[in-house]
This record gives structure tokens, sequence and C-alpha cells, in this order.
């Protein structure tokens, strides 16, 4: 009996310890999850202001020519 008792308990204690293990496991990978995904937010954010600065260039060079030509 108390052997049987002792089983259960150690039993109990695996699966929680298991438990544990899976429930740290997935918020790990919630968490590189999400920094991969706010790196990818930064890249392209950082696309996207070069992408506007280039278009800002090429306006003014384009003002700057036209005004070249008056």
């Amino acid at each position: 009996m108390i052997l049987m008792m002792m089983m259960i308990v150690m039993m109990m204690m695996m699966m929680m310890m298991m438990m544990m293990m899976m429930m740290m496991m997935m918020m790990m990978m919630m968490m590189m999850m999400m920094v991969v995904v706010m790196m990818m937010m930064m890249m392209m954010m950082m696309m996207m202001m070069m992408m506007m600065m280039m278009m800002m260039m090429m306006m003014m060079m384009m003002m700057m020519m036209m005004m070249m030509m008056i």
C-alpha cells in the first residue's frame, strides 16, 4: 500500500515536471518568435525609410535639374 502511494506520488511529480518543461519550452519558442517578428518589422521599417529617402533625393535632384534647365 505505502509503496503504491509512493509510486503514484512519484508519477504525479514526474508528470508535473514534464508539464513544466513543456511550458518553459513553449514560452522560449514564443519569445524567439516574437524577437524574430520584431527584427523583421524593424528591417521593413528601415527599408521603407531608405526608400523614402531615396525618393526624396530623386525628387530634389529632379527639381535641381529643372531649375538648371530654366
